[in-house]
């Protein structure tokens, strides 16, 4: 679980970075990331969750971040910037890490990470929405930011549903 924990930690303090310098195409390239690391792990809610309410917030994160990834696709082609087409070793550790969980133990991994994911990329995007450096990106991430935060609210929520069993 320790190595989990850091690699969320990396994950999370590399959209913290990208925003601290408001750099827009750092923070498309690790928002991309972070959206496809959330359809990986929402698809894993979907198959390996024991709760309804996990699978459930699963399937949300599978639906909400594909639609943002697309349209932060088209927005970076736009502006050409270049994004990855995969997530990085760190978030790919996270995967494996948690595709090795399932039941009890991954629903409350599964929330308790997403908790702590979430309010890391709440922050992120609201400094993108705020300091931004390319209009279509700032624009973007404030358009973007009140979903992120539906998604920590959800997020909280179930992870306290699942701890209360």
């Amino acid at each position: 679980m320790l190595l989990f924990r850091i690699a969320m930690v990396l994950v999370a303090s590399s959209m913290m970075t990208a925003c601290s310098h408001s750099d827009s195409a750092k923070f498309a390239t690790d928002a991309v990331q972070g959206g496809m690391t959330q359809v990986e792990l929402g698809k894993l809610a979907i198959e390996r969750g024991s709760s309804s309410v996990v699978r459930s917030f699963g399937e949300q994160m599978v639906a909400d971040h594909e639609k943002a990834n697309d349209e932060l696709k088209n927005i970076a082609a736009k502006n050409q910037i270049s994004l990855p087409d995969g997530v990085s070793s760190a978030q790919q550790a996270t995967i494996e890490k948690l595709s090795k969980l399932s039941g009890a133990e991954f629903d409350k991994q599964y929330m308790s990470d997403m908790v702590s994911d979430h309010q890391a990329v709440a922050k992120a995007f609201e400094e993108q929405a705020q300091q931004g450096t390319n209009a279509d990106v700032k624009a973007f991430a404030a358009r973007t930011l009140p979903t992120v935060q539906r998604h920590l609210n959800m997020a909280r929520d179930a992870a306290t549903q699942i701890a209360s069993r």
